[in-house]
């Protein structure tokens, strides 16, 4: 699926659709090789009149996918779209990437073609992984309406109509979004896979400049916000007003340091993806030296080493780190390394 944080405005998109007559079709990045500007699962909502919702970025050949996808949904049926040196190189070439790209589009004729995002929402609402899979291939042939595969704690949806296949995708959960090849009793199917996480969200203590030019920053980028004001909510009330768990991004920035010491102290059990706080070199070996939290677990002074001075700047600093971790990536200059963007 999309990144957690752009779904939402992907889901708005489908449930505004009207249900006698969508106009619309689902693009879904399948597979993709060399350098692209999107990795598989980006998803994208064309409507038959050209408009497009969370584009895969004007890097790929994105113009002439929404104008196939627009073919499609007049034909109603699905198709497979690729950009490679034997169906479409040079589109690929003309945009500066080089890389390779197979593309499903999926026309939607009615609000079942969409029920498994309604699902999708459902898993992540409740702050759940899952797994998705959609079959779109048999015996190298496209499938005119896709079917889609959901798993969470146990199956959610299944549209597949072969009880051994399910049973074959929910005993190998993927590791990254890919195409998968099962035996099932129709012939070799062809499903993409990927995994479903929670979007980040982000506790946010304090009620100043910073606090609040980190929470618009991460806002904007999706993130589940929930900002924290010392003054209403004690320190051992917190667990009970706010999300706590792998997904979640804590910053305790009070300004005051006895404040700050009984947030951390509150949260250091906490299985969080992040903990960071703010202050000069000396105020965070206080901060670790009274509550006990290591420099591997509080990450103090939070943030990128960019030259931050203003709110503002120090919000971008502390979201850029908080990317980095979400990312699993060092942080640091991409010119400053041969690793692949993408991972």
């Amino acid at each position: 699926m999309n990144t957690p944080q752009e779904f939402a405005a992907l889901l708005a998109a489908l449930r505004a659709l009207p249900a006698d007559r969508p106009d619309a079709a689902l693009v879904t990045l399948t597979r993709t090789q060399g350098s692209t500007f999107r990795r598989a699962g980006a998803r994208m909502l064309v409507h038959g009149d050209g408009r497009i919702v969370r584009g895969l970025s004007a890097g790929c050949p994105e113009q002439d996918i929404a104008a196939r996808a627009r073919e499609a949904i007049a034909a109603g049926e699905a198709r497979i779209l690729r950009y490679d040196r034997e169906h479409g190189q040079d589109v690929m070439i003309e945009m500066g990437c080089g890389g390779e790209l197979e593309v499903l589009v999926e026309p939607l004729r009615a609000p079942a073609d969409w029920q498994f995002a309604e699902q999708v929402d459902a898993v992540l609402g409740a702050r759940r992984n899952g797994s998705l899979a959609t079959l779109f291939r048999v015996d190298g042939h496209c499938l005119h309406r896709p079917r889609h595969w959901l798993r969470s704690e146990s199956v959610v949806l299944d549209e597949l109509e072969d009880a051994e296949l399910s049973a074959a995708l929910a005993a190998a959960p993927p590791a990254k979004p890919g195409i998968v090849s099962l035996a099932s009793s129709q012939g070799t199917a062809e499903l993409f896979v990927e995994s479903l996480q929670p979007p980040c969200a982000a506790v946010l203590i304090g009620a100043n400049a910073s606090a609040s030019s980190l929470a618009r920053t991460l806002e904007h980028l999706g993130w589940r916000v929930q900002a924290i004001d010392p003054r209403e909510v004690a320190p051992e009330r917190l667990a009970q007003q706010v999300i706590l768990d792998a997904r979640t991004f804590a910053m305790v920035m009070t300004h005051n340091l006895e404040h700050d010491i009984a947030y951390l102290r509150a949260l250091r059990d906490a299985p969080l993806a992040y903990l960071g706080a703010v202050g000069a070199r000396r105020r965070a070996e206080r901060l670790m030296e009274a509550t006990g939290l290591t420099a591997e677990r509080l990450r103090a002074p939070a943030g990128l080493d960019i030259g931050s001075e203003t709110p503002e700047e120090i919000a971008l600093a502390i979201a850029a780190e908080m990317l980095s971790v979400a990312n699993r990536t060092g942080g640091g200059a991409l010119s400053a390394t041969r690793e692949p963007i993408h991972r």
